[in-house]
């Protein structure tokens, strides 16, 4: 009973963490004398943060032979990639605000500084609603293959980041360590592939 207390409280402490910054952005703006627009790096930002953070956190893991601290944010892997949808869905509704009307969204879709951004939220939709016990229950080993769309999501995030702000460099400073990790995965997977064969 104790541990199931402490799993819940720990539970809960890291959702309003990662619910803090949500919110100091809405409060910020209805206090006033913040446009929409203001608000939409900050959220993006944040969300692209989640996204990577989540991310590395499998390769990071292997990188330093799996310490508790990693085990423990590993088995909490999902509520940051929740988070990421979250505040992912708040940029959005910032967007819609400084945008004002359908017509305006339409004009700039083309952009790929705006249609990535649209794919990486529609990526990141099934991954947000399937991410709980019943969903995992149900799509059984299926449910592993749709959360392979956080890749994809990841890298139309970064396009979107580098593109809408025309600022590749902040982009790319929070992207490549992601990826660099990603590559060490892949090699040492690939490495532990090869050595099976010889035996």
């Amino acid at each position: 009973m104790t541990a199931l207390r402490s799993a819940l409280a720990s539970r809960y402490a890291l959702w309003l963490l990662l619910s803090l910054p949500a919110f100091y952005f809405l409060a910020s703006y209805f206090r006033g004398g913040i446009w929409p627009g203001d608000m939409l790096h900050p959220t993006g930002e944040m969300s692209a943060r989640l996204i990577v953070f989540a991310l590395a956190l499998t390769p990071l893991s292997m990188l330093l032979s799996r310490p508790r601290w990693i085990q423990w944010l590993i088995a909490r892997r999902r509520a940051f990639g929740v988070a990421a949808f979250g505040y992912a869905f708040l940029h959005l509704l910032f967007y819609i605000a400084d945008m004002e009307t359908v017509e305006n969204m339409l004009a700039e879709i083309g952009a790929l500084g705006i249609w990535t951004g649209w794919a990486a939220f529609a990526l990141m939709l099934p991954l947000a609603l399937t991410s709980n016990q019943a969903s995992m229950r149900a799509l059984k080993s299926g449910w592993k293959k749709l959360q392979r769309l956080a890749y994809p999501a990841a890298l139309a995030t970064l396009v979107h980041w580098m593109y809408v702000h025309d600022n590749k460099a902040a982009a790319l400073l929070h992207f490549l360590p992601l990826a660099a990790l990603e590559l060490y995965r892949i090699g040492r997977l690939l490495r532990g592939r090869s050595l099976r064969g010889q035996i």
